[in-house]
């Protein structure tokens, strides 16, 4: 039977001789709850060379994922690029409350209160622009196919059918006048501001999102145009067209003063122009109702009816 001096282990004697030798070295405690290792020197021991070692460990997964966290936390976190779907989510990062905010402001323009400074600051959006033009997208091709059926409601010889073919050309002209028009204006002001004046401009990004706000007014206007009263059409678009005017002429007038006063009369002139050929075409062609005159049923000449006499 083997003697309990054979059941020992040899690391424990290496250990105990090491101890012998050097008492002021230092020891790692294991314990098996995984706790982390501590380095103590031994009670009493002298300053010798070797016992001022540090022992280093290496950090375990959960620390490591600890410390990449706190990184994210503290800002560190790199710049995605253009291809990744976290650069574009950037543009959608507003709430509720900031798009009824910036609603509110492109439907009650004040007055030396800039849009882009007091509602969008320096965080613009692409989620409220895109949604308004395809919500607009939608009203004036559905208001423009009632206000047809309800102006041709009397006429005997209309047909209804739905014109689908209004909601690729409602959609190609918002769309367009949102996307293109703001890129235009955008390249122009950059042009002209140059690099030996330095005026704060705006980035395409918010100049793309006023625009996208101003056309809000347009939403309930469509709707109010189904109201077959030609007046009252025409002066509901006079008023959405002042207000929204007004979003873009006090946002970029700003911009284009310190520029020579022809070119800041004429830049802001297009830019009112463009805006007023866009809410009347919109009317004109979604909207344009005709006059029928009834044509006169042709009756037949009244039969001319000859007696002869009959022969006695």
């Amino acid at each position: 039977m083997a003697s309990p001096n054979d059941l020992q282990f040899q690391e424990f004697e290496e250990a105990a001789e090491l101890l012998s030798a050097d008492p002021g070295a230092s020891t790692l405690s294991m314990s098996s709850s995984n706790t982390n290792s501590t380095s103590a020197p031994a009670a009493g021991g002298g300053g010798g060379g070797g016992g001022g070692e540090d022992v280093k460990l290496d950090l375990s997964e959960d620390e490591e994922g600890q410390e990449e966290s706190s990184e994210l936390l503290g800002g560190q976190k790199a710049t995605s690029g253009f291809w990744t779907f976290e650069y574009y989510q950037s543009f959608f990062n507003v709430d509720t409350v900031q798009v009824l905010d910036r609603v509110k402001g492109s439907v009650m323009p004040l007055p030396g209160k800039n849009f882009i400074k007091h509602h969008l600051r320096s965080n613009p959006d692409l989620y409220g622009p895109f949604w308004i033009c395809v919500t607009l997208v939608f009203s004036v091709a559905i208001s423009g196919n009632l206000s047809t059926f309800l102006s041709e409601s009397g006429n005997p010889a209309y047909h209804y059918r739905p014109q689908f073919h209004r909601v690729t050309i409602a959609a190609a002209v918002i769309f367009l006048y949102a996307w293109l028009v703001p890129v235009g204006l955008w390249g122009f002001l950059t042009w002209r501001q140059g690099t030996e004046r330095q005026v704060g401009g705006y980035s395409f990004l918010e100049t793309v999102c006023v625009y996208g706000y101003s056309l809000f007014i347009y939403i309930p206007t469509s709707v109010l145009w189904i109201i077959p009263v030609e007046w009252l059409r025409w002066a509901l678009i006079l008023i959405a067209m002042v207000i929204s005017g007004s979003v873009l002429v006090l946002t970029f007038w700003p911009v284009v003063r310190d520029d020579t006063k022809v070119m800041a009369v004429a830049t802001v002139a297009t830019i009112v122009v463009l805006h007023t050929l866009l809410a009347i075409g919109c009317k004109m062609y979604f909207f344009h109702t005709e006059a029928h005159i009834p044509t006169p049923v042709a009756t037949a000449p009244p039969a001319h009816i000859t007696l002869t006499p009959k022969p006695h």
